[in-house]
């Protein structure tokens, strides 16, 4: 394993553009930091400091971070399909085959890669928020503190089950920027799949089938905290409840179509004429 991602990375770290749209993956969900220091003056009469709402208290901080981090994965995702890209373009594929290694460990080294930078931003957003829970929070005991950490669970789940995604579609095509498109039409088709489903039968069942979705369920791991954040300013508003815990038939659903990706791009691969 070691050898098959140690492989990858030095593909990656030659790359000059591969280098600086990691580091940009990396760098941007801490733009939470920044968030959390922000003081706004309404003319002199009073400032208001958005780490001083509460938001950044254990346990919702991990919700939250990990929510706002996750809308990021983008740049990510376009090193993922360019890892697929390049491959062909250069004719690494083909050479990496006649050294010596197999379809197989190919599509492992890429996933390898998958992991280990989802594995890395998960680690990254983690002690973030501790820190920042740590300096806001008016809650410091143990209990309360690693309370609600399934939401990085959530996260690190929903960032390999994303980038395998992008790994199929740029096994499908072979190009980066056709991959990144066929992100945005699977998210119409779901919406369209939807429609037709509450069309012909009922919205409840409709909804219930969308959550199997690729794109819907991985949505589905980290709900929106937004209304979260509002019942605790007004618990006395029933109608703002909702459930936005982590589910482990969610991140079920989501494993599950990660081994189907992975599956899938190894098959590309194996009946494609290189």
């Amino acid at each position: 394993m070691l050898r098959l991602l140690n492989l990858e990375l030095q593909k990656l770290l030659l790359n000059r553009t591969s280098k600086v749209l990691i580091f940009i993956s990396f760098v941007l969900p801490f733009t939470v930091l920044i968030l959390s220091s922000i003081k706004i003056d309404f003319f002199g009469f009073f400032t208001l400091e958005l780490g001083e709402l509460g938001i950044f208290n254990f346990p919702i901080i991990w919700h939250i971070t990990t929510f706002f981090a996750s809308q990021f994965k983008f740049f990510f995702a376009i090193v993922v399909v360019s890892m697929i890209g390049n491959e062909y373009s250069n004719k690494t594929l083909k050479q990496n085959l006649i050294d010596g290694l197999s379809k197989k460990e190919f599509i492992l080294s890429k996933f390898y890669t998958i992991v280990f930078f989802s594995l890395i931003a998960t680690l990254l957003i983690a002690l973030a928020s501790f820190f920042i829970g740590l300096y806001y929070s008016s809650y410091t005991e143990a209990a309360i503190i690693v309370r609600e950490t399934s939401f990085l669970l959530a996260y690190f789940v929903k960032l390999i089950g994303f980038f395998s995604l992008c790994l199929f579609f740029g096994m499908l095509v072979k190009r980066s920027a056709f991959a990144l498109a066929f992100l945005f039409i699977l998210y119409i088709l779901e919406w369209i799949v939807f429609g037709i489903i509450s069309w012909q039968a009922n919205m409840d069942l409709a909804g219930k089938i969308q959550n199997f979705f690729p794109l819907k369920s991985m949505y589905n791991l980290i709900d929106q905290p937004f209304q979260r954040v509002m019942m605790t300013k007004f618990p006395e508003k029933g109608d703002l409840m909702y459930d936005y815990a982590v589910h482990w038939y969610e991140i079920f659903i989501v494993l599950g179509w990660t081994a189907i990706f992975i599956f899938l791009s190894y098959r590309l691969l194996k009946k494609r004429d290189l």
